[in-house]
């Protein structure tokens, strides 16, 4: 595992919006394709998003639209803003990445495995 921060994970309620982060350290990040992926208790890990080296990004056809996935370079974060919350969100979000992939992408991060302990969403209906 990488030494990463997660952070932002609350409690929110259904409709509302939140960030979370993922704080990196000790790697190149900004040659990196990294992204999240979640996974909902009883349920099958989801690759959410992912964010190339060169700011391309993909996204699950659940979240299109609703979340972006961002990142800052100089602070080796990665973040992700999730708007119009709804319940079916609610997972352990982690965050991933990889230097050495054509397939920059939240499915493609999930397979390689978190970064860290992960972040909890719950949106309440």
């Amino acid at each position: 595992q990488v030494p990463v921060v997660e952070s932002g994970g609350v409690s929110v309620q259904a409709g509302g919006s939140l960030r979370i982060s993922c704080k990196a350290s000790g790697y190149p990040f900004s040659t990196y394709c990294v992204g999240w992926f979640r996974q909902a208790p009883g349920q099958e890990r989801e690759g959410v998003a992912a964010i190339d080296h060169d700011g391309s990004t993909s996204y699950a056809g659940s979240v299109k639209g609703r979340f972006t996935i961002s990142r800052d370079n100089d602070a080796n974060t990665l973040y992700l803003e999730m708007n119009s919350l709804k319940p079916e969100d609610t997972a352990m979000y982690y965050c991933a990445g990889d230097a050495l992939t054509l397939d920059c992408s939240g499915d493609y991060l999930m397979a390689v495995g978190a970064w860290g302990q992960g972040t909890q969403v719950t949106v309440s209906s």
